[in-house]
Order: structure tokens, then C-alpha cells, then sequence
């Protein structure tokens, strides 16, 4: 396994995932619930987030960068939120739904444009390799986060935004979330879809560097 290369994408996830759930968080402070902010979840620090998520944050990356031999780290994380507030507001709990992933673009966007504005490899630095690959996995790893929870299946995000925008969904939703192991059903429909979306968007959005990364 390589080491270097496990752990760079665990801290990306995890602070990926942290700013992600905080995102969540300050929107619904600014929305009327403060359910999030009340518990100390609006946060860059991943501690409060780890004890809330210690399965999602920490048990599965773990296990699944030792099942893909330090290769790939996917996992996620939930805010809390007041259900009343959600039903009563369900325009602003979308706009909660959809901070995490404009998060995720956002630092998506960050790894974009240190991968352009470094440029041309230079193989004789000391510093640069690593950063590069940092970068590089911000990239694709917070492209990755946002596609995923745009998906619009519950209990992702992309749910949340369909509900506030079209409130007949609601109905729907409902009942779906009432069949045993919905989520479970959703992310595995979720992760056969990803490769034909993210990939595409991948290879499209890379095709815009000067020097393009290679993803797997």
C-alpha cells in the first residue's frame, strides 16, 4: 500500500466532509434552526464531527482505503437538523441541502486552480510532487463528494434540494423513505450510477488544465 498516498486522502476527506457538515450547519443557523450550530457542528475543527459521525468519518474511509489498497477514500457524514423547521421552511432546508455540495465544488474549484497555476511538472522539486497530488485529490475527491450527494435519492443531499423546489416530491419521498433499507438501497443504485457521471465530468473538467491529471 502506499502510505503517503492513503493518507493524503484521508485528510482530504476528512476535511472535506468537515467543512461539508459545517456548511450544512451555518445555512440552517441563517435559515432559523440551530440545531447544528447548538452542538458545536458548525466547525472547520473535524473533532465534534468525528464524535457525531465516528462510523462515517472514520470506520468506513478506513475500511475502504484498506480494501482498495490506499487507492480511493469515499465516505460521508449527517448534520442534524430540526424536522419541524425543515417541513415549515422547506425552501431554506433546501438551500441547507444544497450548501454541503457547493462546498465540495468550492474546493474542488481550489484544487483546479492550484493544479492550473502550478502548470508544467517540475520532477526536481522538493515540494512540488506532494502538493500536486494534494491538489489533485481535492480536485477529484470534492468533485466526487458533490456528485454523490446531488444525487437526487434520500438520504443525499439532491433530495433535500428536489423536496424544496418541488414540494409534491415530498409525497414521494415519504413513501420511499418507509421501505425497509431505502438507504441502503440508495447508495448502491447511487454507486452504479456515479462512474457515468462523475467520470465524464472528470475528464471534461481536467481537460481545461495545461497538464491534464490521470485519475485511476
Amino acid at each position: 500500500m502506499d502510505w503517503s498516498n492513503a493518507i493524503q486522502l484521508y485528510v482530504v476527506l476528512l476535511v472535506s466532509l468537515t467543512l461539508h457538515e459545517a456548511a450544512h450547519g451555518l445555512v440552517a443557523k441563517i435559515g432559523g434552526d440551530r440545531t447544528a450550530w447548538d452542538q458545536g457542528l458548525v466547525t472547520a475543527n473535524p473533532a465534534p464531527h468525528i464524535r457525531r459521525s465516528p462510523f462515517g468519518m472514520v470506520v468506513i474511509p478506513v475500511f475502504i482505503l484498506l480494501m482498495s489498497n490506499g487507492q480511493l477514500c469515499f465516505a460521508g457524514a449527517s448534520a442534524p437538523i430540526n424536522p419541524d423547521w425543515a417541513s415549515r421552511f422547506p425552501r431554506r432546508a433546501a438551500l441547507m441541502s444544497l450548501a454541503g455540495p457547493v462546498t465540495n465544488l468550492l474546493l474542488a474549484a481550489i484544487g483546479f486552480a492550484a493544479l492550473y497555476l502550478i502548470g508544467r511538472p517540475d520532477p526536481s522539486s522538493a515540494w512540488e510532487p506532494t502538493f500536486r497530488q494534494t491538489m489533485h485529490i481535492m480536485f477529484w475527491l470534492n468533485l466526487l463528494l458533490a456528485i454523490f450527494n446531488l444525487l437526487p435519492l434520500p438520504p443525499f443531499d439532491g433530495a433535500g434540494v428536489v423536496c424544496g423546489v418541488f414540494l409534491p416530491a415530498l409525497r414521494f419521498y415519504g413513501y420511499y423513505v418507509s421501505f425497509p433499507l431505502s438507504s441502503v438501497i440508495s447508495i448502491v443504485v447511487a454507486w452504479r450510477l456515479l462512474p457515468y457521471i462523475f467520470i465524464p465530468a472528470y475528464r471534461w473538467v481536467g481537460g481545461f488544465l495545461p497538464y491534464p491529471p490521470h485519475f485511476g
